[in-house]
């Protein structure tokens, strides 16, 4: 009996250093001395507002202002700051397109507002985690929403779509499946033929795999192709983390090349490669060539979500 609590214990603490080794633990960038926000007119009252981590949209309505993602901790009120050079128009809406601080942490310095989220988004910003392979951020950060009482956590959430406001004020909002997480929300604005994309499509890039927000690399491409297909009638991307826009047919070349990386990490772990060697052998295919570098510790951290969840 001895013997086997003595194992026990040692499983128990191999499998907490593993989860301990997920985590890149490198500093993070500090915050600069101002916070500074960009807006991009996108359509005449659609903004892409930067600085601070995710993209912002900012959809300038008929009664109102509604404000997809809120950035990170401490930037929210210079996000409403900037909201209030482009309208006097009072903010009356939150759409989080999922549950990384870096896209939700704002919201506790705007007043007490609607917050609209897919439903297990909602779950996830009740206990935000640290991000798969991501540098472990400031512990009390992990907490900002109990910090401030649950403020402007989700107030109304869907499952696969809902649609709000009528008109030029339109907005639907869908939910396609696992992919960065398991509750990313693409935002659509049917009469601008734009869609917010949120870290579902960041950009030509690396995607990041967050499988404690219940992501996955196995169903990543089959979401991003049922988006490109259901949705219909939109020209313009707002992407997670670029201040540039991307096309319809973007959206498509993305899915590809998640297919890609899928296939050829399904390829290494079948040959029986480690996940060191699976990513130090990875070149992005010629087709994807104008897709930005990728950071080693991205590459071997989305590799190890998809062994992980090939082993199981």
């Amino acid at each position: 009996m001895k013997r086997m609590l003595i194992l026990g214990g040692l499983i128990a603490t191999g499998a907490l250093s593993m989860t301990v080794s997920a985590y890149q633990l490198q500093p993070r960038a500090p915050e600069p001395a101002v916070r500074v926000v960009e807006a991009i007119k996108v359509k005449d009252n659609l903004f892409l507002l930067t600085g601070g981590g995710g993209s912002t949209g900012v959809l300038i309505g008929t009664n109102g202002v509604v404000v997809i993602d809120t950035k990170n901790p401490g930037w929210g009120q210079p996000l409403l700051n900037k909201i209030k050079e482009l309208t006097p128009k009072p903010v009356t809406m939150i759409i989080n397109t999922h549950s990384h601080l870096d896209h939700v942490a704002g919201n506790v310095e705007f007043p007490a507002i609607d917050v609209v989220t897919q439903e297990n988004t909602a779950a996830n910003m009740k206990r935000i985690t640290p991000v798969t392979g991501l540098a472990l951020r400031p512990a009390r950060e992990y907490g900002i929403f109990a910090e401030h009482s649950g403020r402007n956590l989700a107030k109304r959430t869907f499952k696969d779509r809902m649609t709000l406001g009528s008109g030029n004020d339109r907005i639907d909002l869908y939910y396609f499946g696992r992919a960065h997480t398991d509750g990313d929300a693409v935002v659509v604005f049917p009469t601008l033929r734009v869609a917010h994309f949120g870290d579902l499509f960041r950009g030509k890039m690396q995607p990041l795999l967050d499988a404690n927000a219940g992501g996955s690399g196995l169903e990543y491409p089959a979401t991003l192709m049922k988006a490109y297909s259901t949705i219909k009638n939109v020209d313009t991307i707002i992407n997670g983390h670029t201040s540039t826009t991307t096309t319809w047919a973007d959206l498509k070349e993305y899915a590809d090349y998640m297919a890609a990386f899928v296939a050829y990490t399904r390829a290494q772990m079948k040959a029986g490669k480690s996940v060191d060697d699976a990513a130090a052998g990875f070149k992005t295919p010629e087709q994807f060539k104008g897709y930005a570098a990728l950071a080693a510790d991205r590459l071997k951290s989305d590799m190890q979500v998809i062994y992980n969840e090939l082993g199981n």
